[in-house]
């Protein structure tokens, strides 16, 4: 017998709940899941709970997403109340299923959205809820409800607390610096010599620069996490660049003797960013003096492109940059790309790899990393090669 307009009660709707219907296989199920058992959908394997309550407010579909994350049995929530069955609060304390009343409330309401409730011990889920009606300002038929564990937001709201964090403690030390040179400048100018007055300035600007490129970082991951990293394509001579990169801290410096580079020509034309192809060599380099030892070796070749159909030699431009250090544990090598990841003596903010990664994916490419020949960290990235469609 059918459900009309009129609101007469089919066989499943009079049947108790927890009694299976004939032919089925154990629990009830809710009227209308016919429709997932005929795709081969069971509730039971949705990663979020289902809770669903019939006609009368008594639960007849509680899946096993459900009963792991209310920590109740599905047997014990079958033919209950909803309320009962799932007695959420809201953060102030308040009843939820007397507060939002699904069957007595407005007829044109369709639901609930999604929003923070407490289960009986306080812990937190989220919740939307569905609204079933036969015609449109009709009674409500069913009420399903969505629950998901707050494990995962939890993790999101952790790790930017951890970037606000780390930022604060990265900014600190410069502003300090900045702020206590300038000060005291101004207030003991004449005190000083020129040379201390110099000193005191170079220091300063120093600090303005690593707030710049701290500043300059958090932009970069925004803009990674968001998919909105823009790349301007210019020809990019990448031997050059590295060679560029050598001579500064030569100059500032470092033997030169540390440094062996070499270039495998001929090479094809690179078309990239090349402030960010910059940023990607300035990272790893100083990532190879700094927490590396011995030689720095870093060489440029053709490669074969990683791009899906693309096998033509010569279609992709290789960097790879090794140091003779002591390495990267083998454990630790799948979080080297991550947010935060340092080694047990790296120092700064650890967003710089991950920014390199975001980059270099930006430009269609890849980068890996393994152990060199000499024992320490060996980095490498292939970026395609081509020239862009507006110019062809």
């Amino acid at each position: 017998m059918s459900v009309g307009t009129g609101g007469a009660p089919d066989t499943d709707a009079a049947r108790p709940p927890h009694v299976p219907r004939p032919g089925g296989h154990g629990a009830a199920r809710a009227p209308g899941s016919a429709f997932a058992h005929d795709l081969g959908i069971d509730p039971d394997e949705l990663p979020d709970g289902l809770v669903v309550a019939d006609q009368d407010g008594r639960v007849v579909r509680f899946n096993a997403a459900a009963a792991r994350i209310t920590a109740t049995p599905a047997e014990r929530a079958l033919g209950r109340p909803l309320e009962e069955a799932l007695p959420l609060e809201d953060l102030e304390g308040r009843r939820w299923w007397q507060l939002t009343d699904p069957y007595g409330g407005l007829a044109i309401r369709a639901g609930q959205p999604e929003r923070n409730l407490l289960l009986p011990g306080g812990r937190e889920v989220l919740v939307s809820a569905k609204y079933v009606r036969t015609r449109p300002a009709g009674p409500v038929r069913r009420v399903v409800v969505c629950l998901r564990d707050t494990e995962a937001r939890r993790r999101t709201e952790r790790s930017h607390a951890e970037l606000i964090a780390t930022v604060a403690h990265e900014l600190r030390s410069p502003l300090t610096s900045v702020k206590g040179f300038t000060a005291t400048l101004l207030a003991k100018w004449d005190r000083f010599t020129d040379d201390q007055k110099r000193l005191m300035l170079e220091t300063v600007d120093a600090d303005a620069d690593r707030v710049t490129r701290l500043i300059a970082e958090l932009l970069d991951i925004s803009r990674i996490d968001s998919g909105r990293l823009e790349v301007r394509r210019q020809l990019v001579d990448i031997g050059a660049a590295v060679g560029r990169h050598v001579q500064a801290y030569v100059a500032a410096g470092h033997p030169a003797d540390r440094f062996l580079v070499r270039v495998e020509q001929p090479l094809p034309d690179l078309w990239a960013d090349p402030d960010k192809i910059d940023q990607v060599l300035s990272n790893l380099i100083e990532n190879a003096v700094r927490h590396g030892e011995g030689t720095v070796t870093i060489d440029v070749t053709p490669a074969v492109s990683s791009r899906d159909g693309d096998d033509a030699a010569g279609a992709a431009t290789s960097v790879t940059v090794s140091d003779e250090g002591p390495g990267i544990p083998e454990e630790s090598m799948n979080r080297v790309f991550t947010r935060f990841w340092r080694g047990s003596k790296r120092g700064g903010t650890g967003l710089g790899l991950y920014i390199v990664k975001g980059i270099v994916e930006a430009h269609g490419g890849a980068i890996t990393v393994g152990r060199a020949p000499g024992g320490g960290a060996r980095f490498r990235f292939t970026l395609p090669v081509g020239t862009p469609a507006h110019l062809l």
